[in-house]
């Protein structure tokens, strides 16, 4: 285990970077990818939008609600370990779904067991390279969530191509072996230990988030305990007494609130745009086509994004260009109901991807802004958990609503709105905080203006400078003649 005081943001952390690009290609990008076996499944199986949908909601769902397992597992055994558990698990199950017979089995093999190994993978390897990168991750992520655009760009013709040749069997066959890679890259994931994941016991009871009641807690056992002369030399670990406490931030509240309703807007769209693009005269080929470019637009965002809120001039402005991000993506979707022809949906895929790849890597700076590097595993964990009902329910009821309604406009428009309501409530929180601030520097400023004059001899001091200067000449005058006295 690697030990060091403070994030080395270099060295063995690009291993890291590369292991978490190649973890997201074999889950993010392969749960993308099977929006294309979406046709293939309601032909084989005859059924409709809704029934089908579950099968891309559920593992989606399993991947985000197993998230805190993820991290159970990474902070008790080893991110190693997990990830490496989490690929056997995840290719074992789509193995099993190339068997399939039904969709209640495609449920459980590519739904549930798939999405749990997904889930022991991601956010182990994503919270990783938060431990290795300070300065510099923002590009850190940028450069590994971007697997998610480059795996969504190779593997969106090459599983159209497979399904044409080996048929969908075969194509989940092939991924199967395919996501056998997380095993490498759970082998890459070195464990590192900072200073500030550890803490000596006087060094915990000096922290300010540490209540008083614990505080008090902690000293009585000093007091109690035959052992206390070893304290100084052991090492005790607050996640053990902090590890959910920033559940009751208000800044993550807020955060969550919005993950829920972004969540929600997100997910359905790259469940239907490839049959939304069939429905309206695109060829299949061309339809595939589409999720490669949003996939490679996803990259950019990814990098660039990440590249630019590094920089001094942003950095402290991370959180409007997260909402800014997650405001356009809500607004494309708004528009994509006018768009029904290829050269039309192409524009269309750009900016989405780009604004997808740019909030997703501003997902675990943000968080880390919030809780901090040392909490971020746990964070992280919550935040993808809180993507797993939204997750699980919005395809499903997207395509009851394209069912009901014979068209996709309803669907893509509550998308819409979802993720634009997600951006203004975080807007909203940030002005009211501000305003909240102003408030109480005014009320400081205001009490300071109370404060009383002395003199020294002839001069006149005043505490505020408030004082207009006929006040100021009075007191020189009054105190020279009580001097002459």
């Amino acid at each position: 285990r690697a030990r060091s005081t403070g994030p080395p943001d270099g060295g063995w952390g690009w291993m890291i970077v590369a292991g978490c690009f190649l973890v997201t290609i074999c889950t993010r990008a392969v749960t993308r990818c099977i929006s294309i076996f979406f046709v293939e499944f309601q032909a084989y199986f005859g059924q409709d939008y809704a029934r089908t949908a579950w099968i891309h909601s559920i593992v989606d769902c399993a991947t985000m609600l197993c998230a805190p397992l993820g991290s159970l597992i990474s902070n008790q055994v080893s991110c190693q370990v997990g990830i490496m558990l989490g690929g056997l698990l995840a290719s074992t199950g789509l193995i099993l779904s190339s068997f399939a017979t039904s969709l209640e089995h495609l449920y459980l093999s590519l739904g549930v067991l798939t999405g749990l190994g997904f889930a022991l993978c991601y956010s182990p390897a994503i919270a990783m390279v938060g431990k290795y990168f300070n300065k510099r991750k923002a590009l850190a992520y940028g450069i590994a969530m971007s697997g998610s655009g480059i795996g969504t760009f190779i593997l969106a013709p090459v599983v159209q191509l497979l399904i044409e040749q080996f048929s969908w069997q075969g194509a989940l066959l092939i991924l199967g072996g395919f996501v056998l890679n997380l095993c490498v890259c759970g082998a890459l994931m070195r464990p590192i230990s900072l200073k500030e994941d550890c803490k000596t016991a006087p060094e915990f009871l000096e922290q300010d988030y540490v209540p008083e009641t614990e505080k008090q807690d902690l000293k009585r056992m000093s007091i109690c305990s035959p052992l206390i002369k070893l304290w100084p030399h052991e090492c005790l670990c607050y996640c053990s007494w902090k590890e959910y406490d920033f559940l009751l931030m208000p800044g993550f509240m807020v955060l969550a609130v919005s993950v829920l309703f972004m969540a929600y807007g997100c997910s359905p769209l790259f469940v239907y745009l490839v049959p939304y693009a069939l429905s309206v005269g695109v060829s299949h080929h061309q339809a595939a086509f589409l999720m490669s470019i949003l996939g490679v637009i996803d990259i950019i965002g990814n990098i660039t994004f990440g590249w630019l809120t590094d920089r001094r001039c942003l950095k402290k402005h991370r959180y409007f260009c997260y909402l800014f991000a997650v405001g356009m993506d809500g607004l494309c979707c708004l528009f994509l109901p006018v768009l029904q022809s290829f050269p039309l949906l192409v524009p269309f895929s750009f900016t989405f991807g780009y604004f997808d790849g740019a909030y997703v890597t501003l997902i675990p700076v943000m968080t880390a802004d919030v809780v901090g590097t040392s909490l971020l595993s746990s964070a992280l964990g919550v935040v993808y958990f809180l993507h797993a009902i939204p997750y699980l329910v919005s395809p499903p009821v997207a395509g009851w609503l394209v069912d009901t309604t014979g068209s996709y406009t309803a669907s893509f428009l509550l998308c819409g709105f979802s993720m634009i309501f997600s951006s203004a409530l975080l807007c909203s929180a940030r002005l009211a905080k501000k305003i909240k601030r102003t408030h109480l520097q005014s009320l400081t400023g205001n009490t300071a203006l109370k404060q009383h004059i002395w003199t020294n001899g002839a001069i006149a001091y005043s505490v505020t400078a408030e004082l207009d200067q006929r006040d100021v000449e009075f007191l020189a005058v009054d105190s020279n003649s009580f001097s002459n006295r």
